[in-house]
């Protein structure tokens, strides 16, 4: 399944990806679909930032999949490389639930357009059937289907969302400067 979304914060591309980079605990914590998230380590280096959080999402699961899925699958590891001179994030996220069976990684460009900045998010998740261990093989077709459905649904209003959180971030920081 493909992941593409794009999103346009009226604020400068600089302060924009700073803000996504370093204010990510802040940022999410009015986020419906997400419990918590902890950063587990941050390396600086050259222009380059690496970043390792853990997420605890929340999200009902549809009844079929209940069978064979646990709150596990909304728990997963993000690592993100953060290349300023690109403006651009590598990122690979790992479920806690199925790690051998989720792919499921892409970029995200920031782009100045006029005095705002464009953030485009382009990923791929795939889940490979044959290692959904605990699963009925007769199964593992279907149950992979519809976790990538429903992974691959909240990805593009997670997204949507994340920018709404950082506008409004923003502009509360805007409002303290004197």
């Amino acid at each position: 399944m493909l992941i593409n979304a794009s999103v346009f914060v009226p604020f400068p591309l600089a302060l924009v990806y700073s803000t996504y980079r370093d204010h990510l605990p802040e940022l999410v914590q009015q986020m419906a679909s997400v419990k918590q998230v902890r950063l587990q380590s941050r390396q600086e280096t050259n222009g380059t930032v690496q970043q390792v959080y853990e997420w605890h999402g929340k999200s009902e699961i549809p009844g079929m999949l209940k069978a064979f899925l646990s709150e596990d699958l909304l728990t997963w590891t993000d690592f993100a490389t953060w290349k300023a001179a690109e403006y651009a994030t590598d990122w690979r996220i790992q479920p806690q639930l199925f790690q051998d069976a989720v792919t499921w990684a892409g970029i995200d460009r920031y782009i100045a357009e006029g005095s705002g900045t464009r953030i485009e998010s382009r990923g791929e998740l795939r889940i490979d059937p044959k290692r959904l261990q605990g699963v009925p093989f007769f199964l593992t077709g279907q149950v992979s289907h519809l976790a990538e459905e429903m992974l691959g649904k909240q990805a593009e209003p997670n997204f949507v969302e994340m920018s709404r959180h950082v506008k409004a971030y923003l502009e509360q920081q805007a409002v303290r400067v004197p």
